[in-house]
């Protein structure tokens, strides 16, 4: 799973998704006491297992990150992943669809109960408000939007973040990644519909158009 990693950052700045020092990966593999998590200020298309940061949960559930060097975003990252006991991937991207579809107003949850391709696989959680990055205050509210549960739980795979990006849970980083393209396809098709914030499965405001 550390290639998949890799390979999975690699994708995403092919996209577009991430420029190439944006993005971050964690997995933790079942209930195991080491995170792994992808460094801070390295370029993500050359991303391979050697260069994951490799981090241990204390008895108490912190991380002893030494003098390493992980993403910026690790405490998100941990927040997510500190309760589970399940193998858990976890991807933050910047998918341009998804970041322009809340910057123009479109509730990410409403636009995505209108297409069955997505809410059959997906379960899009509320958006996360505008929170700097790299900021506690964003690792604790995207985890909040994501449901995530004292017993390891979530309540969704994914949630946007406002004027930011996107922050995926899956079994793997293959499945976190699907969540995102799933996503961010059906704001592009929200956004090329024409359809406004507000008229989303309103047929008729597009025929008065």
């Amino acid at each position: 799973m550390l290639t998949a990693i890799g390979n999975v950052m690699r994708e995403l700045h092919q996209r577009g998704w991430i420029t190439t020092r944006d993005g971050n990966v964690s997995l933790r593999r079942g209930d195991s006491d080491i995170l792994y998590i992808t460094p801070s200020g390295v370029r993500k298309t050359i991303i391979h297992p050697e260069h994951m940061v490799k981090l241990k949960f204390r008895e108490d559930g912190s991380l002893d990150v030494g003098d390493s060097n992980p993403s910026g975003e690790l405490h998100m990252h941990w927040l997510i992943q500190k309760d589970a006991t399940r193998t858990r991937a976890v991807v933050h991207a910047h998918p341009t669809h998804i970041i322009a579809a809340v910057y123009r107003g479109f509730d990410l949850q409403e636009i995505c109960s209108q297409f069955p391709e997505i809410f059959r696989y997906t379960r899009v959680g509320p958006t996360v408000g505008a929170i700097p990055a790299i900021t506690a205050e964003l690792g604790e509210a995207t985890a909040e939007m994501l449901g995530v549960g004292a017993d390891g739980s979530l309540s969704f795979d994914v949630v946007g973040q406002a004027q930011h990006g996107v922050c995926s849970v899956g079994s793997d980083p293959w499945s976190a990644f699907e969540h995102i393209e799933r996503l961010n396809h059906v704001c592009e098709i929200v956004l090329a519909s024409g359809v406004s914030p507000g008229t989303v499965g309103d047929k008729a405001a597009l025929d008065d158009e």
